[in-house]
């Protein structure tokens, strides 16, 4: 945490692999990809490469549900908070934190991210409301900057935290675009049948 907004750098190096800078381009955290037969996952760890905390997510689960835990466990007691999307298929991000112990009521989410993740620019806010907490907005430069963004830490916010929530989305948005295609595939599918079978009558 800081006790002044910073901005933070965030460069998608490949698919799931996540390197965070500061605006002088320093190392702070990096997000690896784990993945194993039947789940998705990603470490955070800081700039010597110790782990922060593990996400694991069941492959295309509904809701596309992530659970984070410290370090590099597995365990339930050592679940720090969970994720899910409010919708199977999404146009427009909304993913919703829900922390593993809860003081407030179970259905109400304790953070959210929403906006236009393709567009690099989303907000997450404080529980259900519109409190922000930090912002996401596209790099501005001439360099290719397509992989990198810029992400606004505001005061006393957990920058790991934020991390971990970016790289959750980043692989929901990954997993959205996979159940779209296939959804696609089967409406053509689906239609190109009704042609033919109206074609041989």
């Amino acid at each position: 945490m800081a006790p002044n907004q910073f901005d933070i750098i965030v460069d998608i190096i490949t698919t799931g692999n996540l390197v965070v800078t500061d605006i002088d381009h320093k190392i702070m955290l990096q997000v690896k990809s784990c993945d194993t037969s039947f789940h998705q996952q990603r470490v955070l760890v800081d700039a010597d490469g110790k782990p922060i905390v593990l996400t694991r997510g069941k492959i295309m689960s509904e809701h596309d549900r992530w659970n984070v835990f410290r370090g590099n466990s597995k365990s339930k007691s050592d679940m720090i908070f969970t994720t899910q999307s409010a919708h199977m298929i999404q146009f427009k991000t909304n993913v919703q934190v829900f922390l593993a112990k809860k003081t407030g009521k179970k259905n109400v989410c304790d953070f959210k991210i929403s906006g236009s993740w393709t567009n690099r620019n989303c907000t997450i806010y404080m529980g259900d409301t519109s409190t922000p907490i930090a912002q996401m907005s596209k790099m501005q430069s001439s360099e290719d900057v397509t992989n990198k963004f810029m992400v606004t830490i505001y005061p006393n916010v957990d920058y790991a935290f934020v991390v971990v929530l970016i790289a959750i989305v980043e692989v929901m948005k990954m997993n959205n675009s996979v159940i779209k295609e296939k959804f696609a595939r089967e409406v053509i599918g689906g239609l190109s049948n009704v042609v033919v079978g109206a074609l041989l009558l």
